[in-house]
């Protein structure tokens, strides 16, 4: 009946394979004389999704999260995984060959000037670490004696005798009415940050401000429509764009050539050189800029300026179209996730839906919508002791049936030409614990606090994030991820630079959008997450002496009654909450069948004070 087009449900390579590779990575090491190497999750762009040709870290150890590090050592090597990735690399990688660390607290440069010894030699390809990252490296070198290499070609790369070739999916216009700015009015705005940095010129090494400067998409990654490209834009003139042409048709080459010239992807390091021999001072964004490039642009005499790009923050302020559109898109995802929740309330309790039948039910619903692109993230679609992996991806192994008692937590997002969507919701299969309920409700009121959350111009993520937390923390309880991250437009689904969480320092602007979902998990017990995506909006408050801010919500679906604990909440949450779903109710059920509309009405109904 249903079927996933946009993610597979394959299993990560483990075994002899991965045994065989790691001793194959070792005598490569020691025919190069390196007494060790760092494989990061990354490519040359520092990007969320990497390409199959990229994905040196899961074809070396087995794990297949998003984010790590592995350093590999003559006879240790260990993974790095934050937090959301714990249990998951637990799982997945063999822990006879990897010991599994912190990639947070301790960070890894810790574990390594512990490990290396007086007189190692300890390489990196520096096209896959920032400079920042090279020189923690360096750093724990130093402490231990040892020596850090820069490779001229990733040791790596020369065992993966089965390497995909890189991606060369074609490019498309973004159109300006899906855009809301043209290509040289952002160029105007770009430069004029260039201007303020004391720069000559910036590079944008990071693939989503070429495609939001220049207006074009791709599909070189999965889930983001990126087209893997570098740009050079000066102070004053005309900019360079860097991209494979065999990616570009007559009509999107015409459309890049109306603001830009354009060339073959190796032309970067020339036209770095010419410029930096010029003493120039060359702006790179200190997150996604390779240490290849600031040892380039420094080696031909150079200045590099460091620190963040500003087309980040320029592309995280939606304007007026964009905002629109990413209304439009929610309102749309709702249908879909209405005939969802509809579907799974239906059928789950009849014991036969296991966790990929929700993946592949949730995408057919969207692409009924007729105007899915592809899904933004691979759907998190997890039951009972599954959904305590923050991060889980269901596989045919790990697929479990969804029982009578389980929460089920799917967390899924979807990309539309106008917006992107994301949006957990947790439901309850049969009767919910009393301490399901409890959880539950504390995430809820979490939820709530930020969803009504008032303040001043300025404000960071950071000095919001505890509103999330705090009737978690009454119970000796918390989460261990970000309250909310930065959403694209038509792009990434996770993006920066803002963020609310406890390291977000960036200040919160009108136009951004951001997620809010708080979470609790239960190891080998369940999963919670209530996530809804907001929008940063003026608040009118009367004799207000200072601007202030405060959150539109997006995303319009149901949250499920049936977990709620009514005494917990105060008549403040009681009213957003019935609020909400008044307005759900009033903007998605004419567009729904008779079936779901009333399916819709009970879950929309309004809570009453006990």
């Amino acid at each position: 009946m249903f079927e996933a087009h946009f993610q597979t449900f394959d299993e990560p390579e483990t075994g002899v394979a991965l045994a065989a590779r790691l001793s194959a990575f070792r005598e490569e090491l020691k025919r190069r004389k390196l007494t060790g190497f760092v494989v990061p999750r990354a490519d040359q762009q520092q990007n969320e999704y990497v390409p199959p040709s990229d994905e040196r870290l899961a074809w070396l150890t087995g794990f297949t999260g998003s984010a790590g590090l592995a350093a590999v050592l003559a006879s240790e090597a260990a993974l790095f995984v934050d937090g959301r990735y714990t249990l998951q690399a637990a799982k997945q990688v063999d822990g006879k060959a990897w010991a599994v660390e912190s990639l947070v607290d301790p960070p890894p440069e810790s574990w390594l000037s512990q490990h290396l010894k007086s007189g190692d030699r300890l390489g990196y390809d520096p096209w896959l670490h920032t400079s920042a990252a090279a020189e923690r490296l360096a750093a724990a070198c130093a402490k231990a004696g040892a020596e850090l290499i820069a490779v001229e070609s990733n040791p790596l790369d020369a065992i993966w005798t089965e390497r995909p070739a890189p991606p060369l999916a074609q490019v498309s216009v973004h159109a300006l009415r899906l855009a809301g700015e043209a290509e040289t009015e952002k160029l105007s705005r770009i430069q004029r940050e260039i201007d303020k940095l004391g720069a000559d010129a910036l590079v944008l090494s990071d693939s989503h401000a070429v495609a939001w400067t220049f207006n074009i998409r791709g599909a070189d990654v999965a889930h983001t429509p990126l087209p893997l490209s570098y740009a050079l834009v000066p102070k004053d003139g005309r900019p360079t764009i860097f991209i494979d042409h065999r990616k570009l048709s007559n009509t999107t080459r015409d459309h890049l050539e109306q603001s830009a010239d354009v060339r073959q992807p190796d032309a970067l390091a020339s036209e770095l050189t010419t410029l930096s021999k010029r003493g120039a001072r060359v702006a790179l964004d200190s997150a996604t800029a390779a240490d290849a490039l600031n040892r380039l642009i420094t080696d031909a005499g150079g200045k590099v300026v460091r620190g963040a790009d500003p087309v980040s923050l320029l592309k995280a302020v939606k304007n007026g179209t964009e905002i629109e559109g990413t209304r439009a898109a929610h309102r749309r995802d709702a249908v879909a996730l209405a005939r969802f929740l509809a579907f799974i309330d239906r059928e789950a309790p009849k014991g036969r839906l296991t966790e990929i039948d929700a993946v592949e039910a949730l995408e057919t619903f969207r692409r009924d919508t007729g105007a899915l692109k592809d899904v933004s993230f691979p759907t998190i679609s997890s039951t009972g002791p599954n959904g305590a992996i923050v991060h889980y991806r269901v596989t045919r192994k790990s697929n479990r049936r969804i029982q009578l008692g389980d929460l089920l937590l799917v967390d899924s997002g979807a990309q539309y030409e106008d917006g992107t969507t994301d949006v957990t919701r947790t439901m309850a299969v049969g009767e919910p614990t009393a301490e399901m309920r409890d959880r539950f409700t504390r995430v809820l009121r979490g939820h709530i606090a930020i969803a009504r959350a008032v303040f001043p111009d300025g404000t960071t993520g950071a000095q919001l994030d505890s509103f999330a937390r705090q009737f978690l923390w009454q119970a000796g309880l918390d989460f261990e991820h970000g309250t909310g991250h930065g959403v694209g437009s038509y792009l990434s689904v996770h993006e920066g630079p803002a963020r609310i969480s406890k390291l977000g320092s960036t200040p919160l602007k009108r136009g951004m959008i951001l997620s809010n979902e708080p979470g609790y998990y239960k190891t080998d017990g369940y999963g919670i997450r209530i996530e809804n995506l907001e929008l940063v909006v003026a608040a009118d408050i009367a004799g207000a002496e200072k601007p202030m801010n405060r959150f539109e919500t997006l995303t319009l679906a149901p949250i499920d009654r049936r977990l709620i604990d009514v005494s917990l909440l105060s008549p403040a949450e009681i009213d957003w909450l019935n609020a909400y779903h008044a307005r759900v109710a009033r903007e998605v059920r004419g567009q729904l069948d008779d079936a779901t509309k009333a399916w819709l009405d009970q879950a929309t109904a309004p809570l009453a004070v006990k």
